[in-house]
């Protein structure tokens, strides 16, 4: 991994090389030369300073290199010129690839693809306990296929493993046993044990957001692509202090807060890991626990960098990484953010239908918060349930939440209790359908 000597002593800034490569039958999203740019701000991201850059369109991806035979010797020759160290590609590479090219370019060339890039940079930014375990696991799921001589003692290389609370040392060797194989076994033990970890850290989650749902308040989620301002967003939002920075994969941990809307009911906001073109399979399965926080949302905000060049096509990344995470269908409420930067520049493509509603905003200077706050209120009052029921007197809690968290349209006080006839939002009924007289739900209600 890069920036680092065996996970513990920075070294010198490296110099990178990046590689990307185009099959002539695909339909990318951005442009080849658009990914690198992507791929150089994720290099200076994980400290590496990008030197120089090579694009190879081919009709099919060689089975042995990637890019070819020939490529590759124009490629070592142009990171010799550079003085590279490093040879970054912009797609994973499979672990055959990945052995040939390190035989290609010699021991003295690191080989590093897209998605060892983002761990890389993921591992950098775990700052809990939480957020590191997730950053090992996926480190080493993808780490162990490619398992070589050169990844051996690899507990010392990873982002969490050996030094962070984990003890991934390597054991001693048995009868006839190489070191790579003692290796193999020991990281597979590892995976198992963070794998468990993470599953206590998920019925943790499980028991928070259980919680939240008897409070009765709605969740929304912010969710986009990595760099759009979502934490500045929350930050504006509900006046929390999340870290914000202009760089890619600022935060990873998700962060809860709770906002007032205009009219006086309440609603939790919360933030989560960005998304981009590309992210690793073994990172969406090992933050499967963070996702989570998203699926159990009553509304999404999806916040694009509308100056984005990119824009759409960052739409249509995040569009496609939430249908991979299985999410309900929820509604979506599109935030344009950054509008102060458009300088004039049209508003991205976008396909209306998708969204509940469409609203231009900038977290910095604030324009377009207060609309966005009026949508989320909107949305959550047309999605509350109808009910009718009596309360008995000592369920004063109940009554309570109901004045709190709903609308109430009728309310009559007699010697069996208090009936009541109010909307309320679907996360109240299962605390209200434990009593005798079970909650009434409305035509409409039903029928949607």
């Amino acid at each position: 991994m890069s920036g680092r000597d065996d996970g513990w002593t920075t070294r010198p800034v490296e110099h990178g090389f990046l590689v990307g490569a185009s099959v002539r039958s695909s339909r990318p999203l951005i442009s080849i030369e658009d990914s690198l740019d992507e791929l150089a701000l994720l290099a200076e991201t994980a400290g590496i300073k990008v030197v120089g850059r090579a694009t190879q369109r081919m009709q099919r991806i060689d089975p042995a290199t990637y890019i070819g035979a020939g490529k590759v010797e124009e490629v070592r020759d142009l990171v010799a010129q550079c003085g590279a160290e490093v040879v970054i590609f912009d797609d994973e590479l499979s672990p055959r690839h990945q052995r040939e090219l390190e035989k290609a370019f010699g021991e003295d060339i690191k080989i590093l693809d897209r998605s060892a890039l983002i761990l890389d940079i993921f591992a950098q930014h775990a700052h809990t306990r939480e957020g590191a375990l997730q950053v090992e696991l996926a480190q080493y799921e993808y780490l162990l296929p490619r398992l070589t001589r050169q990844w051996t003692h690899l507990a010392r290389q990873t982002g969490g493993g050996g030094g962070r609370g984990g003890s991934a040392g390597v054991g001693l060797r048995g009868p006839g046993e190489t070191q790579l194989e003692v290796d193999r076994r020991e990281i597979g033990r590892r995976i198992s044990k963070l794998k468990q970890e993470l599953e206590a850290v998920r019925a943790h989650r499980g028991r928070q957001r259980a919680q939240r749902s008897r409070m009765g308040l709605p969740v929304v989620a912010l969710v986009g692509y990595t760099n759009a301002g979502k934490s500045t967003l929350l930050n504006v939002l509900t006046g929390a202090n999340v870290y914000a920075a202009d760089q890619l994969f600022a935060t990873l941990d998700p962060t809860t807060r709770l906002l007032t809307l205009p009219g006086g009911k309440s609603a939790l906001f919360s933030d989560t890991v960005g998304f981009i073109q590309k992210l690793p399979t073994t990172l969406i399965a090992a933050f499967r626990a963070t996702l989570e926080e998203v699926l159990e949302a009553d509304i999404l905000i999806h916040v694009v960098d509308a100056s984005h060049p990119n824009a759409s096509a960052q739409i249509e990344t995040v569009e496609d990484t939430l249908a991979e995470i299985d999410m309900p269908r929820i509604p979506r409420i599109l935030a344009l953010n950054k509008i102060d930067r458009l300088g004039g520049k049209p508003l991205p493509e976008i396909a209306p239908k998708r969204y509940a509603a469409v609203v231009p905003l900038s977290a910095l200077t604030g324009e377009g918060i207060e609309t966005l706050k009026a949508e989320v209120e909107r949305i959550l009052a047309e999605a509350m349930v109808e009910i009718k029921l009596t309360l008995p007197h000592q369920r004063g809690d109940l009554l309570s939440l109901i004045h709190k968290y709903g609308v109430v349209d009728a309310e009559k006080h007699t010697e069996d209790g208090v009936t009541i006839r109010a909307h309320v939002p679907p996360r109240l009924i299962a605390r209200l359908s434990g009593l005798d007289d079970e909650p009434q739900t409305s035509e409409e209600h039903k029928s949607s």
